[in-house]
């Protein structure tokens, strides 16, 4: 009988590798480990630390001594299984492949361009991470789709028709960029997942030229979305020739036992399954770590039938999070240092720093991250003169021991961690708070644990978004710690969610390792579909997924050596419903094809609703092989061990030491200490305790119990009696109601994202959600759009005053109107009063745009509106539910008979997707209530209110201290602006600030009447732009609140184009006097060169010929600009700046939904101001119409008076609109001017030029004076998944 071989599996991280090899199957009693844990980086002792870890574990599995500087044998190794970081450093340190893009003609900016959002709202210097690519050559080739959702004359789905490309020509542009030394290229053209031809065919002329690395997009991903399609095939091409490096080094280390197949290399994916090496590529490896950490708790904490498991892997430089209830959750579009990769990934999402979150105390508020002390200096205690961290923190309390803890510090290595300097660091900074609130003088330890309160609060509020997202109750799950500091606040953490159960296995600290030797082989096929999901379609996707099956199983039985009878596989459909770009990959159920029953019900988890009167689309079919590996015959779970064990409480004399501990109830000198392997299973260990084990400390709070079994710990986590809170101001209560009231509008947010039907709030999160407090004030605002910010309590005020008390339990109000507090009419406003014991205590709001509410023009922004009906339904206050009765009739009364009784003018023409929206909404709100009334009942109505005046104040403080800094700077002299409308109207502002009290006077008088026009802005819009500007130009995060403005006295000269009478059009003054504004006070305070100044809004679409039906079609995009330059920065080109952020439809969801052609969306280069630091360039956006008889609207600025340049820089280019249009034989280009609309014929185009961003600083001049605006700096860590996902879009909307 052959003797065993070794599988060893391993995880290269950032700072440790961790090697661990079996003889036999993981948790096999009588298997054999070898553990081997090493630095990743020690180039002074060995090249690879996983080679290196490799050697070692053969040494000690064979007990021969093998030479470092001599290959590896591999006879004793099965297999080697990896999971590397290899691919997210060179993402990270963009170190990949110089590489090229091959493009469709007029896309060559598109990745640039992106989304077109900005990253953070509040930054006045945008800054966005470079492309990957080197290079771009357009090809002159073209598919276009012969049926758009929209098209009058439906033809089979995804039909084409296609313009080749020139293959000489094409040939020519490759040969140049080979001789210009590019040898991997990337190649992604319009709609090559669906027609990929033209992409073969380019192909085949790179491979004939020499081209050694080729990503065809529509092999990398054949799924819709050319911008993700396009950034993950660069990425491919960016990455894998990394990897094969990689490869090629660490495969040198060893004999010829991986080359000739006799020892199996496997690799990792993002997407949880292994890979041999001959599969594996760049752009699935940007979690090839990670993920054998999920694979690995999921085998080792979960069981059928039980609560399912968060994992919550907390190391040194990071924070992830994930969610596993028997199926593995996937995400298939996530950006990575700033690259959208489309592509299977586990739902990882990272959530903060870790160990080392950088611990601050700041404008009177306890902060913790989002910057990191990383590895390097790494926390205070690692002796490299690091700041103050959260490892610092649990050190300082006794949560971590030295004694216990590697001694692998100091400039020779073996020094234990440095208490003495964290000590003193502490004691400096408790005095620094101590002074600035000297009525709350607190201990160092309340100081520390007040880090760690607020540390565990900032962790719990993306766990619970995660969970509450997806429609989970987050008490209902067990938490799975590992990583080196997750059970230092395990017991902290599960608390404050309310779970009663921790899990903590064995190898917990090298779980990623361990997890990959439970991980599976995966291979799987994908193409796109476009059928519609019946009876009479399912037999072709039979025979197609029959195909996709053969294919899979193929390569897992012939090319890596399966049996077939360890050979699963999994059918997927991504499914949508009609109408609608929310796919969502539907498993296919164990015994039947009924995906409709299965798709219905997963979409009624995620979003809340269902919409039956719709079909369904298939837009992908997905089968992924499963090659079943290390089929364990034992559970890893603990309930099987925990129900065949005696449990006893612990014997005193297996204590090894006792300490000192720091907990809620306060100092506990005699804590016990406990080594793991001395504790016998079975044996329950009482908090306080700490338990430790090799590589970890876990801290058993008081209240709770942990049971040691043969391969885990539970922890079983009790109610501890709370500290009472008073409503006397507590900095770090501070901090958590700041992270407690913002959850609250993030999570009415994600409640409205999911149950809303529409592109507008589902897609480009045109939307606002508030929390405010009974006399109206803004509490919590999530930062969605800037032009909401301060006008939304403007609306609530307005209703207060309205009903004066005659509000009652289950009312709902509808608003959208100017003088109510709207913004323009498609901004709808719904408002819910909160109640307690009878009396409102808070209210609750959520503004939307919509895309049509009725009026002169499709999408309800007419270009040259006079008066306010011809802009749609103009509602003042709608009870829309009384006593929780949805009056259906008066919602139809207001948004289709009202606005189609005016003259020229229609009612809404979408009101189905109005209704549901509006229903969304009040959805939404409700979710804010029972947030609110679960937070009364946790700490009191009192307390609550009292916090939510201290917040308030908090950010006026903020703002007084910015606005005292400024006085000095000027000393005291008035600062003064103005600025043109293109009309020629002038907008005037003079801020007086008193140098003591930080008071201030907004005064606007000077400013034009109001026009008769719709650039006309209710007040509550210029209150947003100025809160938006204060919020940019405080130099640090503060709560978003009425706070904000309360030293501020704003005056506005009635009658003006800032406050004008309420008959007058407005729409324009919402998307183009308000970025007006912004420049004006930009220019006051000298912070920053003018962008684009304008939103560039485009609408167009039918009525519908049926009268009453509401039932036509629009669209509405706004476009990018240029950014404007400042003191140390060039601005950006095609990014959306200051009051709006929305991004932009992809251009193959574009087609595919509308009847149009976009030939062109690029950088219009040239277009920014010239100066010491550049202006930002605009972009060119060129739609032709392939329909007649659309009417089209543009309504923008700056196309007369240019965006200014400040400090000698130069203005930018104004703007242009251009209509090609065919009269007859003839082909005409009319200068459309900035407001204008038409009826658009099939062939016409619309050409939209937008302005740049002016320059700042003389060009080639000397160094100008730096602005006295302080600019945030990046933070290190940022959330990542799909957390990470809608956070981008949180913040860039």
């Amino acid at each position: 009988m052959p003797s065993p071989k070794l599988t060893i599996c391993i995880d290269r991280g950032g700072t440790f590798t961790d090697c661990i090899g079996f003889y036999g199957k993981p948790g096999a009693p009588e298997t054999r480990e070898f553990v081997v844990k090493l630095l990743s980086e020690d180039p002074s002792n060995y090249k690879d630390a996983p080679t290196e870890g490799i050697r070692r574990i053969v040494e000690m599995a064979t007990g021969q001594k093998l030479k470092r500087n001599q290959p590896v044998p591999t006879d004793a190794i099965d297999s080697v299984r990896m999971g590397t970081t290899v691919a997210t450093n060179a993402l990270l340190e963009r170190k990949g492949e110089r590489c090229a893009l091959v493009i469709t003609k007029g896309f060559r900016d598109l990745l640039v361009i992106g989304n077109q959002s900005r990253p953070r709202i509040f930054d006045l210097s945008i800054t966005k991470p470079e492309v990957l690519q080197q290079s771009v050559v357009e090809v002159d080739e073209r598919v276009i789709l012969l049926n758009s959702a929209a098209s009058i004359d439906r033809v089979k789905p995804e039909e084409v028709s296609d313009a080749k490309e020139d293959p000489v020509a094409v040939k020519q542009q490759l040969q140049r960029l080979y001789d210009d030394g590019f040898r991997s290229v990337a190649i992604c053209l319009m709609h090559s997942y669906t027609f990929p031809d033209h992409e073969a065919l380019i192909g085949e002329i790179a491979q004939s030229i020499g081209f050694t690395h080729i990503s065809l997009s529509h092999s990398v991903m054949p799924m819709v979305k050319i911008v993700p399609r396009g950034t993950s095939a660069t990425a491919d091409a960016y990455l894998t020739p990394c990897i094969q490096k990689y490869i090629e080094g660490f495969t040198s280390g060893f004999d010829d036992g991986f080359k000739n197949g006799t020892t199996k290399l496997q690799f990792m994916q993002s997407d949880g399954g292994l890979v041999p090496v001959s599969n594996f590529s760049g752009f699935k490896a940007i979690l090839s770590g990670p993920a054998g950490g999920v694979v690995g708790y999921s085998a080792t904490s979960y069981d059928d039938g039980q609560d399912p498991v968060i994992g919550f892997d907390m190391g040194g430089t990071s924070t992830d999070v994930s969610r596993y209830g028997g199926m593995f959750e996937h995400v298939f579009e996530t950006t990575t240092a700033g690259v959208t990769i489309q592509a299977p990934q586990l739902d990882i999402n990272t959530v903060a720093a870790g160990g080392g979150s950088m611990l601050f105390f700041k404008n009177g508020m306890f902060v913790v991250g989002p910057e990191s002390a990383g590895a390097h200096p790494g926390p205070a205690c690692y002796r490299k003169g690091g700041p103050l961290a959260v490892s610092d923190a649990n050190l300082y309390l006794g949560r971590l021991l030295p004694d216990y803890f590697p001694k692998i510090f100091g400039p020779t290595e073996d020094q234990p961690l440095d208490v003495d300097i964290v000590r003193a660091k502490f004691s400096k900074l408790a005095d620094e708070i101590n002074a600035a609130n000297p009525g709350d003088a607190k201990t160092v330890d309340e100081v520390v644990y007040g880090f760690i309160k607020v540390a565990n609060e900032a962790m719990c509020r993306p766990i619970r978004s995660l969970t509450e997202a997806k429609g989970h109750n987050t008490s209902h799950h067990t938490l799975a710690v590992f990583g080196g500091a997750g059970g230092q606040h395990a017991c902290g953490i599960a608390r404050n969610l309310g779970i009663g159960k921790i899990i903590l296995y064995r190898h917990s600290s090298i779980l990623s390792a361990f997890g990959l030797a439970l991980a599976d082989v995966v291979h799987e096929v994908q193409e796109p579909s476009a059928e519609i999901l019946s009876a009479a379609s399912i037999p072709n996707l039979q025979q197609r997924v029959d195909a996709l099956i053969q294919s899979c199983t193929a390569e897992l039985s012939e090319k890596q050596g399966f049996a077939v009878s360890d050979i699963g596989t999994e059918i997927y459909l991504n499914l949508r419903y009609e109408g609608t770009d929310c796919a969502l990959m539907t498993l296919k159920p164990a015994d039947s094809w009924d995906f409709e029953s299965s798709f219905v019900q997963l979409y009624k988890q995620e979003f809340g609703f269902s919409l039956p009167d719709r079909g369904i689309v298939v837009d992908d079919i997905r089968v992924r092989g499963i090659g079943h590996t290390m089929n364990t015959e034992k559970r890893l779970t603990p309930e099987q061990d925990i129900k065949s064990l005696t449990i006893r409480d612990v014997d005193a004399n297996v204590c090894e030491s006792v300490t000192s501990v720091y907990f809620e109830t306060g100092r506990d000198d005699n804590v016990p200490v406990y080594l793991l392997h001395k504790i016998a299973p079975g044996t329950r260990v009482n908090g306080p305790a700490i338990i430790i084990d090799a590589t970890a400390t876990v801290v058993v709070e008081p209240f709770c119990s942990a049971l040691v079994t043969s391969q885990h710990i539970t922890i079983t986590v009790g109610k501890a009696e709370k500290k009472q809170i008073t409503t006397e101001m507590e900095p770090i209560q501070l901090s958590i109601f700041s992270h407690r009231f913002m959850s609250i509008a993030e999570q009415m947010g994600r409640s409205l994202q999911k149950t809303a039907i529409s592109t507008n709030i589902k897609e480009r999160l045109d939307f606002s959600c508030a929390l405010f407090g009974a006399e109206g004030g803004l509490v919590a605002n999530a930062p969605h759009m800037p032009v909401h910010l301060g006008a939304l309590s403007h609306a609530v005020t307005y209703q207060m005053n309205y009903y004066k008390g005659n509000l009652k339990e289950g009312d709902v109000i509808m608003t959208n109107h100017p003088s109510a507090g709207g913004s323009h009419l498609p901004d709808i406003t719904i408002i819910t009063p909160v109640f307690d014991k009878g009396k409102i205590v808070f209210f609750v709001a959520s503004r939307a745009h919509h895309a049509d509410i009725g009026g002169l023009t499709a999408g309800s922004m007419p270009p040259f509106s006079k008066e306010l009906y011809q802009e749609g339904a103009a509602i003042k206050s709608f009870k829309i539910v009384t006593d929780g009765n949805f009056d259906m009739d008066g919602l139809k009364r207001y948004l289709y008979d009202i606005p189609a009784s005016y003259p020229g003018c229609s009612g809404t023409r979408l009101l189905r997707d109005n209704i549901s929206d509006i229903k969304a909404q009040i959805a939404a709100n409700q979710k804010g209530i029972n947030l609110v009334t679960s937070l009364i009942e946790e700490y009191s109505l009192d307390v609550v209110q009292a916090y939510m005046a201290h917040i308030r104040a908090n950010a006026e403080d903020a703002v007084r201290a910015l606005l005292k800094q400024v006085a000095v700077k000027h000393k005291g002299e008035d600062l003064k602006a103005v600025d043109y409308m293109d009309d020629g109207t002038p907008i005037c502002l003079k801020i007086s600030i008193d140098e003591k009290t930080g008071n201030a006077i907004f005064d606007f008088e000077g400013t034009g009447p109001e026009v008769y026009g719709n650039t006309n802005t209710p007040e509550s819009v210029c209150y947003s732009a100025i809160i938006y500007c204060v919020r940019c130009l405080v130099a640090q995060d503060i709560p978003l609140n009425s706070g904000c403005l309360e030293p501020i006295d704003i005056r506005i000269p009635p009658n003006s184009l800032l406050s004008p009478s309420e008959t007058c059009a407005v729409v324009g003054g919402n998307v183009l006097t308000s970025q007006r504004i912004v420049d004006v006070v930009f220019k006051a305070f000298g912070a920053c060169a003018a962008s684009q100044g304008d939103c560039n809004n485009l609408t167009f679409g039918k009525n519908d010929v049926s009268k009453g039906s509401g039932n036509g079609w629009g669209y509405y995009e706004t476009i990018a600009g240029g950014h404007g330059a400042g003191p140390g920065w060039n601005g950006q080109d095609g990014v959306h700046t200051h009051m709006t952020n929305t991004r932009i439809t992809d251009p193959e969801i574009f087609e595919r939904r509308y009847p149009v052609l976009l030939r062109e969306f690029s950088i219009r280069h040239g277009s920014g101001g010239d100066g010491q630091y550049r202006g930002g360039d605009g972009v060119i956006r060129d739609i032709e119409f392939l329909e007649k008889d659309i009417e089209v609207s543009i309504l923008s600025e700056r196309r007369v008076f240019r965006p200014y340049g400040l400090h000698g820089g130069k203005d930018a280019k104004p703007g242009l609109n251009l209509w090609v249009r065919h009269v007859g034989d003839k082909v005409l280009t009319l200068n459309l001017s900035g407001k204008n609309t038409g009826l658009f014929g099939k062939g016409d185009r619309i050409i939209i030029q937008t302005p740049g961003g002016g320059g700042y600083g003389a060009p080639g001049g000397e160094a100008v004076a730096v602005s006295n605006i302080a600019q945030q700096k990046p933070v290190v860590i940022k959330a990542s998944g799909s957390l990470g996902a809608y956070k981008e879009m949180q913040e860039s909307t």
